[in-house]
């Protein structure tokens, strides 16, 4: 290792001296490479930020084990089932409770614009929490009260005014379905794809606002297990004692929350479109690292048929190449990143997504753009092999 090591202090950095003696030409090459990982890092941020923002209810339910109908799509596309099961749930053993969560979307209007928005509203019973926000349960006697929600402070769009009055320990009034309601309280969750942003309300508001639904059709099924119990185990004794009823599915915490990305990865276009984003922008990359380095083994063909002639093997003449592409790689990196930094602050201020970086999507696109160099530097050292001295003099 220590040989090793001074071998590399000896030796001439060539690949480095040949990209700064055309500086015009190095800097496109970043600039390239740094709009690369740019795209990159945006659409793996916005894929990220699709599954976290739609499923950041999911991971606040109090509960070990969800019931969902096998119909159910998405959290904004539940389906119902008879909240019979939630009864025939609890002889399972090692089922502590049982209790309904009633969900839908609906357009209502800003309190403050007076604009129309989808927000996603969320019945729950207010003697039990469902939901591990302290900031909602905490005030679970407030939306006992008729036609009063709690609002998200985190929803997208223009809610200052209304959130500074709900703060003063003022009402805010407005309307859904042509139905007046008084939103009292706020907590924060935040938008989401699928909703501007979330409502929480009492099962008894949530059937008045939507007259249509039945007490009896539950959207989901929260089911809390006993101290010493195995989540696994209860969902396997309840899948077995509902084995025979065809409208209900049984799900861990977790695989609701995998349930919902599966949606949105495999069933929507968005996570194909996210997908093919960063594929883009890794072919974008690799073209415009080919076009550079192909130029500068052109320009520097003599040299290298000169080496060749010299006694110089190949693989020292690929070394040259691969040391350029990996410079570039590191190089090219670090505005990528820092630009996206500043990106994702704007994005996130402008639409509430959890847009932000992090140390294993930064080391993966750091990955990425290494590949991405290597593969054209492997591309641009084919000439470098076909170079003949007897050719170039």
């Amino acid at each position: 290792m220590i040989g090793f090591i001074q071998q590399l202090q000896q030796r001439t950095p060539l690949g480095w001296l040949q990209l700064r003696r055309h500086r015009s030409r190095f800097l496109v090459a970043l600039s390239g490479i740094a709009f690369a990982d740019m795209l990159m890092f945006m659409q793996t941020g916005f894929q990220n930020a699709l599954y976290n923002s739609n499923t950041r209810v999911h991971s606040s339910l109090e509960a070990d084990i969800v019931l969902i109908s096998p119909q159910a799509r998405n959290l904004a596309y539940l389906s119902t089932f008879t909240r019979r099961r939630l009864f025939q749930a609890m002889d399972v053993p090692g089922v502590k409770s049982a209790e309904p969560m009633y969900v839908n979307t609906v357009s209502w209007k800003n309190p403050q614009s007076r604009k129309e928005t989808m927000v996603l509203v969320m019945g729950l019973n207010p003697d039990k929490p469902a939901l591990n926000l302290p900031e909602v349960n905490s005030q679970l006697n407030t939306i006992k009260l008729p036609d009063t929600v709690l609002f998200d402070r985190g929803s997208r769009g223009d809610y200052q005014e209304a959130i500074a009055q709900i703060e003063a320990g003022k009402t805010v009034t407005t309307e859904i379905e042509r139905r007046t309601i008084t939103v009292s309280g706020l907590f924060q969750v935040g938008a989401s794809f699928i909703a501007d942003g979330t409502l929480i309300t009492s099962d008894q508001n949530f059937l008045r606002l939507f007259p249509r639904r039945e007490a009896t059709s539950v959207n989901l099924g929260l089911i809390q297990i006993q101290q010493g119990y195995d989540s696994n185990q209860v969902k396997t004794a309840l899948k077995s004692y509902l084995q025979n009823e065809k409208d209900v599915q049984v799900l861990t915490k977790e695989e609701f929350i995998n349930f919902e990305k599966h949606y949105w990865q495999t069933n929507t276009a968005i996570g194909f479109i996210f997908s093919l984003g960063v594929s883009m922008g890794f072919m974008v990359g690799v073209i415009i690292v080919y076009q550079v380095l192909s130029t500068d083994v052109n320009a520097h063909m003599k040299e290298y048929a000169t080496f060749r002639a010299m006694g110089y093997q190949n693989r020292y003449l690929l070394s040259v190449v691969f040391e350029e592409a990996i410079i570039m790689a590191i190089l090219g990196f670090i505005p990528g990143f820092t630009v996206s930094l500043g990106l994702y602050t704007l994005t996130r201020n402008a639409t509430n997504l959890p847009l932000y970086m992090t140390l294993g999507r930064a080391l993966m696109v750091q990955l990425l753009t290494v590949i991405m160099c290597m593969i054209s530097g492997a591309i641009a050292t084919r000439k470098v092999l076909e170079a003949d001295p007897a050719d170039m003099f």
